[in-house]
């Protein structure tokens, strides 16, 4: 009975592996439940904001990854949501700005959405994409890991890859919210949307 027992156990934690190898793969899982937690309570308190109450983390946003690196790098996030609190962001011209006191380069584009097939995927290493469309609607797509391989090196901090359209999941842009990809959310921007006008004129910083 006993040797049947240790056959049962070992085919259920097979199976329980094979489960979750299955599954698909967005984002960097929480390191534990306390943190993912601890993580919501802080975005929700919104002390990190620095003034900047016009939009919030966009659902699609990894929490976790957010409250971790923002303890890592206090001052940079600070100084970047003082930025965006403090300017007029449809009047700032296209072009490249520097954060005063960091190393934080904001990149204003005014600019339009293009077909998906002409759009590519990407990851970064070193930085974060902030993004935030201050004007018109912008789609977001964010690639599953499992079926997605890389079709280049990094150069000089983007990766590009191969991905499964049908595991894509896209995303339309509203005033009232911003994007924030990781290294670990691979994913494709300016894709065009339905709306007539494919015109937007959107913040980058990384």
């Amino acid at each position: 009975m006993k040797y049947l027992q240790s056959i049962f156990t070992a085919v259920i934690s097979v199976f329980f592996f094979l489960q979750v190898a299955a599954q698909d793969v967005y984002t960097k899982a929480p390191a534990d439940k306390k943190t993912e937690k601890k993580a919501a309570k802080w975005v929700k308190k919104g002390t990190w904001r620095q003034g900047f109450t016009a939009a919030a983390p966009h659902a699609s946003v990894n929490l976790s990854e957010f409250y971790t690196q923002y303890q890592r790098n206090t001052a940079q996030w600070q100084a970047m949501f003082r930025w965006l609190a403090t300017h007029d962001l449809l009047a700032i011209p296209a072009g490249k700005h520097p954060i005063e006191g960091t190393s934080l380069v904001v990149s204003v584009e005014d600019s339009e959405n293009g077909p998906l097939a002409k759009r590519r995927s990407e990851s970064h290493y070193h930085h974060i994409d902030f993004q935030y469309v201050v004007r018109g609607t912008e789609r977001f797509g964010i690639i599953e890991h499992n079926s997605s391989k890389p079709n280049s090196k990094y150069k000089p901090d983007v990766m590009h890859y191969d991905y499964d359209l049908s595991k894509a999941v896209f995303h339309d842009s509203t005033p009232d919210a911003f994007f924030l990809f990781f290294p670990d959310d691979w994913h494709i921007a300016k894709v065009q949307t339905e709306k007539a006008d494919q015109h937007i004129l959107s913040l980058i910083h990384i």
